[in-house]
């Protein structure tokens, strides 16, 4: 059952304190700005709630029974304790500290995402960053998540904000044995007769589409591998089982050492976009806005480094022909 003051609680108690500190109503009444009768009613109200004496009232002195002595000191405790955790609450709208859970897609955040941890945990020394890293779509509030890095061509409805740092497309790709062995397709239609390998996950369906300018290509791939990893698939296409459609930061550092070789240049994913999820845009703590100013400065220079190969090696294709 409710009792007296269970929404005032707090008040009533500082109301006591204050008068044990001060040795009257007239002075608590002073220091809380309210009126003498209402520090006197507070004190009432309390004492009911508690069912027993905390002061001794006279016409010329209050003081303090047995209990009430005890009783204040534990109120001092406690609104000490409020005092306190209001004062790191408040605080952490502008000075990093605490806890900060962060999330990424494996691959995607192996390549660009870690590397920034610590950077982050050196600028912010008070933070203790805990990196998750997920192929599904993340759920913020369940999982407890301040920050989560997700590719999508599009984002579901929903009461997240996002934040687009950039964006990705993926490529053709096999390993030169593969080619040597199975023919180069010079076509997209060509790829019907290939061994492919498909990577299918919530951000990149299980249906090739390729685009070159205005012309759109659709295929349903078919191979010996399917894989929600960028690694898995990877490992596979270096193996020379098959061509493969990546992302493209996942596959630049080996076509540049020649280790795959990309097949229809000229073709390439519709983009997906790079975003920053958070649960939500209100209040946004110190140590957030710290990290999420961190990926704005280094997560687009670095994405833009590893797609211009693509621009180059499409313009490059195209002088050749």
């Amino acid at each position: 059952m409710r009792k007296d003051l269970d929404y005032g609680l707090l008040h009533a108690m500082s109301a006591f304190v204050h008068v044990m500190d001060g040795g009257s109503f007239t002075a608590a009444a002073q220091h809380m700005g309210i009126t003498k009768a209402q520090v006197s009613r507070l004190v009432t109200l309390l004492e009911n709630r508690l069912q027993t004496k905390l002061l001794q009232r006279t016409t010329r002195r209050i003081a303090a029974t047995s209990v009430g002595e005890r009783y204040a000191e534990q109120c001092k405790t406690i609104l000490d304790l409020v005092a306190e955790a209001e004062g790191e609450a408040g605080g952490a709208a502008h000075q990093s500290s605490g806890r900060l859970r962060v999330m990424s897609m494996t691959g995607f955040g192996n390549r660009y995402i870690t590397p920034l941890v610590a950077t982050y945990c050196a600028a912010n020394p008070r933070v203790t960053i805990e990196y998750h890293s997920s192929q599904d779509p993340p759920d913020l509030l369940a999982e407890g998540i301040d920050v989560s890095i997700y590719l999508a061509q599009a984002l579901p409805d929903s009461a997240l904000v996002a934040l687009r740092l950039g964006r990705m497309f993926s490529v053709l790709c096999a390993a030169p044995g593969y080619l040597a062995r199975q023919g180069v397709p010079q076509s997209p239609q060509a790829l019907a007769g290939h061994t492919c390998l498909r990577l299918v996950n919530a951000s990149f369906s299980s249906t090739w589409e390729l685009e070159q300018g205005r012309q759109r290509f659709t295929l349903d791939p078919e191979g010996p591998l399917v894989g929600n990893t960028v690694e898995v698939l990877l490992d596979g296409a270096l193996s020379g089982l098959g061509i493969v459609m990546l992302p493209a930061y996942s596959v630049v550092d080996d076509l540049r050492r020649g280790r795959l070789v990309q097949v229809l240049p000229d073709w390439r994913s519709p983009e997906i976009g790079i975003f920053a999820l958070l649960p939500s845009g209100r209040f946004v703590d110190a140590k957030t806005r710290a990290w999420i100013a961190l990926l704005k400065q280094h997560l687009p220079p670095a994405v833009a480094r590893d797609t211009a190969y693509f621009e180059a090696s499409g313009a490059a294709s195209q002088a050749n022909d």
